[in-house]
Parts: structure tokens; C-alpha cells; sequence
């Protein structure tokens, strides 16, 4: 996918890594991960760059969904800002102070960060300078990083999924950019959102096999592929109600071809792919 974006044979376009924000009065603003390419992305935002004073952004806390390298690591881009206010899991803030001690690095910048508990028993939380806005965390099936102390011994918060409600509408976005399996709290979440943005990272269960960059099945690494029996594809079929956006797509998923026929499978389904500096409205 990438050689057919530089060499212009395909029909797709860049994307950086997995980030979202939100915002119900577009001021103040919620990140959800800290992706690599965090810097890029802030350029490309406007909103977030509001320059009131030196170093400023209009990120008012960062939540993060599991402690991945590729949700993380932008974090100590953002060092200057320190102390960040971040709510997390605990066993997320446990790998990011063991096996990736993140968050100790970043004592010696202002403090480095104000740590905020996520609570995982399906109750709504607010968070610090975001009005308007309530939050909701259930765990979700997937896979702590390769360098976590449990990777191979899975805890409730290792992933998260995250509802989003509108206050005052009442409307609704569920958020799980990592998805290995779907429990009855999940699917019911997901069946009442207005919008989701799920774990689109893989077309296929043996898709890094068959591109031949590795043996490790998409379940392996905490994924639901879209295509296959009980894929994201046959999940999603039934639910009428919620608009459906597939974020965190790996290069390697044809779906990044917009002429492709996957993407094309996709479309008939009612189902988008999500692009960068894609804005949504509730």
C-alpha cells in the first residue's frame, strides 16, 4: 500500500497513526493517544494550535486506550507542555511506568503528568475542563504491547473502549481503535452509539502472513478482521442505528485502495473508512 501511494498506482492517500480528539465547544479539547506523528498532526489542526501563550495547545487532558508503542510514544513530543492531566487504566499506567516507563521519563519536565484513573464498570465519568461531555469505559478483548510485563497474561484495562455522550443531545460515539472479540457490554455499546470508529486494522485473520511480513494472525495481535465469519463486517451488519468508520487501518489492509475491491465490499455494507483531518459532527 505505501510503495503504491509514492509511486501513485493506487488510489489512496497518506494517513499517520491512529489519534482522534474531541471537543464540545471546539476550545477545549480531549486526545484520545498520543500517536508518533502527534507533532504532524497538530500542524494539520488548527483548533489545537491556539498560541493564547508560549507552548500553547488547546489539548485540555489525553486519555489513553491501551499503552501501545503507536498510542503512546507521541506523549514525549509533547514534553514542553508538561504536567499533562492523563486518564488512563491501571494496568496502563502500570506498563507505562514499568515496562515503558513513560511516565517517569517525563518527572523531570514540569512535574510530568497528573494521572487520573478510568473507571472500567460501565459508570460515566467527567473529565477536568471539558464540559458538555461524559465518558464511559468498558475493557475490550485485545493484547497488552510485546514489552508489557503481563503480554501474555491478559487483565481487564489492558484495552479499553470508550463511549462518548453529548450532554445535551444526548448523542453518542463508541471508540475501540483495538478490538479482538466482542462481549455482550461491547456489542451493546456499540448496537445504541450514533457513530462508531472501530478497529479497522486488518482485512483478513492471516493478512501479515500472506503479505509476507510475518506468522502472527490478526487475533494474535488483538484484532478482528473485517472479512471472515463473525468479522467486523458480519458484526456490524446488524446495527442500524450508529454510522459506522473503521479507524486504525494497518498499510498492509487493501482497503486503503479506494478502487479496490474490498473497499468497494465495504461501501455496500454502509460501512467508511476514516482518513486524516476526517471532522465529525454529533
Amino acid at each position: 500500500m505505501c510503495h503504491g501511494v509514492r509511486q501513485g498506482t493506487i488510489n489512496a492517500r497518506p494517513r499517520t497513526q491512529s489519534s482522534i480528539a474531541i471537543s464540545s465547544d471546539g476550545i477545549s479539547w480531549v486526545l484520545f493517544n498520543t500517536s508518533p506523528d502527534i507533532l504532524a498532526q497538530l500542524a494539520a489542526f488548527p483548533a489545537l494550535q491556539p498560541a493564547r501563550s508560549l507552548r500553547d495547545t488547546a489539548i485540555r487532558a489525553i486519555v489513553f486506550m491501551d499503552s501501545q508503542i503507536d498510542h503512546t510514544t507521541g506523549l514525549l513530543m509533547l514534553r514542553e507542555g508538561c504536567p499533562h492531566d492523563i486518564y488512563c487504566s491501571d494496568m496502563v499506567n502500570e506498563d507505562l511506568s514499568t515496562g515503558f516507563p513513560l511516565f517517569k521519563m517525563l518527572k523531570h519536565w514540569n512535574g510530568g503528568i497528573n494521572r487520573h484513573d478510568i473507571p472500567l464498570d460501565n459508570t460515566a465519568f467527567k473529565i477536568n475542563g471539558i464540559d458538555g461531555l461524559s465518558f464511559t469505559a468498558i475493557p475490550v478483548s485485545g493484547k497488552a504491547p510485546p514489552y508489557s510485563p503481563h503480554r501474555h497474561d491478559p487483565h481487564p484495562g489492558d484495552n479499553i473502549g470508550i463511549k462518548v455522550t453529548d450532554d445535551k443531545t444526548g448523542k453518542t460515539m463508541f471508540y475501540a481503535p483495538g478490538l479482538g472479540q466482542l462481549t455482550d457490554d461491547t456489542r451493546n455499546l456499540m448496537d445504541n452509539a450514533d457513530c462508531l470508529l472501530v478497529d479497522g486494522t486488518f482485512w483478513r485473520e492471516d493478512e501479515m502472513e500472506t503479505v509476507g511480513l510475518g506468522e502472527k494472525k490478526a487475533a494474535d495481535m488483538g484484532h478482528l478482521p473485517q472479512s471472515g465469519k463473525g468479522g467486523m463486517m458480519d458484526v456490524l451488519r446488524p446495527m442500524s442505528q450508529p454510522r459506522k468508520i473503521l479507524i486504525h487501518i494497518n498499510n498492509t489492509n487493501p482497503i486503503l485502495d479506494e478502487d479496490s475491491e474490498e473497499r468497494q465490499m465495504l461501501a455496500q455494507e454502509g460501512i467508511e473508512v476514516a482518513w486524516d483531518g476526517m471532522e465529525i459532527e454529533l
